[in-house]
């Protein structure tokens, strides 16, 4: 069996898919996509595959991903690893398919029959987004996630601070002490900030607070961490396992939030949470995207005893609404059921794309770009 072609589609509403041939027919999917940036990941991918996978046997997964990372002089990076993370799920997707059985068996096998998944919640008015949580919790999710803020200034008056809080404390009014709540800073907020609003929201539970500052500021967050009993995570802009050591290593973060389409892929994603297990550090991916991306997530988290839930944004509780469930032959193909998703049983990722769908979706004009905040001095903002 040999590599003999692939496709790349860019579809609605940010996403970009790869579908992966071979000499016998058989047919993997991946998502090397990065949100903003699908037409420089693309290439990324048409380099790749070109000059390394064409003609190859795709079962030899490790050695194709050693190849296209350590093959590059210069490597790691979003646009690179994005690259490199779509076509790993299509090869594994591609080796479960061959072997008959799911990629979470290759891997080991399952150590958990059902995944807990968390759903975000947005907004600015607090009243809506509290109505947003009871709706959620009704709906049958146990966990969710909610942004803290909009834009945030490097030095903000007591007023913006307790505005955030009534927003947090609003939330945890409306769902009760039951639920999971994250907070996501998303790296708007300023070093001289963060401890302040940490301190403040310390009193309502939190399951973790996420990127509380920029990745290039992660140095703090070992501060941060000694600081306060709020778990502290980040993780979703980073890119291989040699960007989160330093973070294992100096006990700077309690979570960690890996995303499958950014790090590489089923084979870095699994060495991430199997490194982070050595140091009693839990892994919560990161993965508002497609069902290719969840399942290739779902896959690793399956198998890995520190993979306490994911990120979702896929409508679980009503497939006829999600637009991404769409996208397969079966949206009702992952079972949902109160806030967990089941166990999948089908070979590779699990899941059949529904390609006659995705080449019509493709004929879209894709063209998103994450918004440019200012600050009302004109200065930028974090987005």
């Amino acid at each position: 069996m040999r590599i003999t072609d692939y496709e790349l589609f860019a579809v609605p509403p940010r996403w970009l898919f790869l579908k992966l041939e071979t000499s016998n027919g058989l047919v993997g999917w991946g998502e090397p996509t990065i949100q903003g940036r699908l037409e420089t990941v693309q290439t990324a991918v048409d380099e790749l595959v070109s000059a390394y996978l064409l003609g190859e046997d795709p079962l030899e997964v490790e050695r194709h991903w050693r190849t296209m990372y350590q093959g590059g002089y210069y490597r790691g990076g979003p646009i690179l690893m994005s690259a490199l993370a779509g076509i790993d799920h299509a090869l594994w997707d591609i080796k479960g398919k061959h072997y008959g059985a799911p990629v979470h068996e290759l891997l080991g096998g399952q150590v958990r029959d059902r995944v807990l998944v968390h759903q975000w919640i947005g907004g600015e008015d607090r009243e809506a987004i509290a109505k947003e949580a009871i709706s959620r919790r009704n709906q049958g999710y146990k966990a969710i996630k909610m942004n803290a803020t909009a834009e945030f200034r490097a030095l903000e008056p007591p007023g913006t601070v307790e505005r955030v809080r009534k927003r947090v404390a609003t939330v945890r009014d409306a769902v009760g002490d039951d639920l999971y709540l994250g907070v996501d800073f998303h790296g708007r907020v300023s070093k001289p900030m963060v401890r302040r609003l940490v301190e403040t929201l310390e009193s309502y539970g939190l399951m973790f607070i996420d990127q509380p500052v920029l990745p290039e500021h992660s140095g703090f967050l070992s501060t941060l961490t000694e600081q306060t009993s709020v778990p502290i995570a980040t993780g979703e802009r980073f890119y291989s396992r040699y960007d989160f050591k330093p973070l294992l290593v100096e006990g700077a973060v309690t979570v960690i939030q890996p995303d499958v389409t950014h790090v590489g892929g089923i084979t870095e994603l699994r060495k991430i949470a199997t490194m982070a297990e050595a140091f009693d550090v839990a892994v919560i991916p990161h993965c508002p995207l497609s069902p290719i991306a969840f399942a290739a997530t779902l896959q690793v988290v399956l198998c890995s005893h520190n993979g306490v839930m994911q990120e979702q944004d896929l409508s679980f509780h009503d497939p006829a609404e999600s637009v991404g469930l769409q996208y397969l032959d079966d949206p009702e193909t992952f079972e949902f059921d109160d806030g967990y998703v089941s166990c999948p049983t089908e070979p590779g990722l699990g899941i059949e794309v529904d390609e006659s769908y995705v080449r019509e979706q493709s004929r879209a004009d894709v063209k998103w770009y994450n918004p440019v905040w200012r600050h009302e001095d004109g200065g930028i903002a974090e987005w």
